[in-house]
C-alpha cells in the first residue's frame, strides 16, 4: 500500500502551481481593461473578423517581452525603472516615466469612465458616483489590504475575462470567418492603421512591462526574507509559463471580444464603438439581455483589475526613478510617497474623467503613443536583460533576444505604415 503523500509536501506543490499564476498571469489579464476593450470591440465592429490576425501575431511577441521584464526583476531584485536608473542616462529615465505617467492617467480616466456608465446601464442612474466609488475603493484596497492577500485577490480578478468567453458563445458567429481572420493577415484599407497601431499599442502595453518586473522583484525580496525559494532553474520556468500563459489568456479574451463585436454589431452596421459601455449597450437589441449582462459586467470586473495595475506601475516607476521606498509589500506608513503616487494616479484619473477631454480620443492617442514608444522601449529593455553584469550573471537567452527584437521591428513598421497614413490624404 502506497504510503500518503506528505501535507507540507502538498501544499509546496499547490503553492508552486499557484505561483504559475502570478505577476505575468495578472499583467496578461489586466491588459483587457475596459480601454483595452472598446479598442478590440471598435476592430470588430468595423471591420469584422478581419483583424483577429493581429491577436495571433501580438501573443509570442507580448509574451517574450513580458518574460524579459519578469527575468529582469527576478534577477536584479529591481524593477524596470530601478534597473534603467542604474544603467542609463537620467534623461532617459525621465522621458520614459513621464510618458507612461502621462498614458497611464488617461488610461484610468477611461477605465473609470467605462465602469461607472457599465454600472449605470445595469443598476440605472448616473454613472459619475460610481466613477469615483472605484477609484476609491480601488484605492483603499491597494493600500491597506495585505500584499499577499491583495495578489490572491487579483488572480481571482482575472476570472471576469471569461465573461467574454462566454457572451461569444451566445451570438451567432461564423467561426469559418473567424479562422480566416486569425490565419489570413488583411487590411481593411489605410484607414484601418490607426486602429492597428491601437491594438498593438494597448496589447504590447509598456506599464506592463513596468509592472511585471517590479512584482518579480517585490515577490523575490519576500521570498529571500523568509522560507527558501526554489531554484533559479525553476524560477526562470516559472516567469516563462506565467508570461506565456497570461499573454495567451489576455489575446484569446481579446479575440472573444472581436468575434462577438464582429458577429453582432458589425452584421447589423453598427461600425463605430466608442466606450466598452457602448459596446455593451448596442449589444443588448441584437444578442439579448444575457449577453449585454455578461458584456457590462465584464467591464466592470476588468476595470477592478486594471485600475490597480495601472496607479501601481505608474507608482513603481515613479518611486523607482526616485529612488523612493517601493512596493505593495510595504506599509502605508513605511512607503507614504509610493502610496501618494497611487492616490495621486486614481485623482488624476477621476479628474480627466470629469474634464472636458474626450476620454475615448485622448485614449485612443495614448494608444497610439504607446505604439511608438513601445518599441524604443522594448530595444532598451532587451539590451538591458542581454547585460550579464546587470542581471547578475543570469542574462536572458537568445530565443528571447530574437522574439524581443522582432516584436521591437513590428511595432517600428506599425508606427512608420500609421504615419504614412496620417501623410498620404494630407499630401492628396
Amino acid at each position: 500500500m502506497k504510503a500518503p503523500r506528505p501535507k507540507a509536501s502538498r501544499t509546496r506543490r499547490l503553492r508552486r502551481i499557484r505561483q504559475i499564476f502570478g505577476p505575468g498571469f495578472i499583467a496578461g489579464a489586466a491588459d483587457d481593461d475596459p480601454s483595452g476593450i472598446a479598442t478590440y470591440a471598435q476592430a470588430g465592429a468595423a471591420y469584422g473578423y478581419m483583424l483577429g490576425w493581429t491577436m495571433l501575431l501580438t501573443w509570442p511577441l507580448a509574451a517574450a517581452v513580458q518574460e524579459i521584464c519578469g527575468r529582469i526583476g527576478r534577477s536584479t531584485r529591481a524593477g524596470l525603472a530601478e534597473t534603467i536608473r542604474r544603467r542609463c542616462p537620467s534623461p532617459v529615465l525621465r522621458l520614459v516615466v513621464l510618458l507612461l505617467f502621462i498614458a497611464n492617467i488617461i488610461n484610468l480616466g477611461a477605465d473609470l469612465g467605462a465602469m461607472g456608465s457599465a454600472m449605470s446601464l445595469i443598476g440605472g442612474g448616473p454613472p459619475h458616483p460610481w466613477v469615483i466609488v472605484f477609484a476609491l475603493a480601488s484605492t483603499l484596497l491597494e493600500t491597506f489590504v495585505d500584499y499577499q492577500r491583495y495578489a490572491r485577490l487579483l488572480r481571482w480578478m482575472t476570472l471576469a475575462l471569461l465573461a467574454y468567453a462566454a457572451t461569444a458563445f451566445v451570438v451567432h458567429v461564423s467561426w469559418g470567418s473567424v479562422l480566416r481572420g486569425l490565419v489570413v493577415p488583411a487590411m481593411p484599407g489605410s484607414g484601418a492603421w490607426m486602429l492597428v497601431a491601437a491594438i498593438f499599442g494597448t496589447t504590447i502595453s509598456p506599464y506592463l512591462f513596468f509592472w511585471q518586473a517590479s512584482q518579480e522583484a517585490e515577490e523575490a525580496g519576500l521570498a529571500s526574507a523568509g522560507d527558501a525559494e526554489p531554484g533559479p532553474d525553476w524560477q526562470v520556468r516559472r516567469i516563462r509559463l506565467d508570461s506565456w500563459l497570461g499573454m495567451l489568456f489576455s489575446n484569446v479574451i481579446a479575440i472573444f471580444i472581436i468575434v462577438t463585436t464582429a458577429a453582432t454589431l458589425n452584421v447589423a452596421g453598427t461600425t463605430q464603438i466608442d466606450t466598452a459601455a457602448q459596446a455593451a449597450e448596442a449589444l443588448r437589441p441584437l444578442a439579448g439581455d444575457f449577453a449585454f449582462a455578461l458584456f457590462a459586467v465584464g467591464i466592470i470586473g476588468t476595470g477592478m483589475l486594471a485600475i490597480p495595475v495601472l496607479a501601481g506601475s505608474a507608482a513603481y516607476a515613479v518611486s523607482e526613478a526616485f529612488g523612493w521606498r517601493t512596493g505593495l509589500a510595504q506599509s502605508a506608513g513605511r512607503a507614504k510617497a509610493f502610496y501618494g503616487v497611487i492616490a495621486a494616479a486614481g485623482l488624476l484619473g477621476v479628474l480627466v474623467h470629469f474634464s472636458s477631454i474626450d476620454p475615448m480620443r485622448a485614449l485612443l492617442w495614448s494608444a497610439v503613443v504607446n505604439g511608438f514608444v513601445a518599441a524604443p522601449l522594448i530595444a532598451l529593455v532587451i539590451w538591458l536583460g542581454s547585460d550579464s553584469e546587470a542581471m547578475n550573471g543570469q542574462p536572458i537567452p537568445r530565443r528571447l533576444q530574437l522574439l524581443g527584437g522582432a516584436a521591437c521591428l513590428v511595432m517600428v513598421g506599425v508606427a512608420i505604415m500609421t504615419t504614412v497614413s496620417w501623410i498620404a490624404p494630407t499630401a492628396r
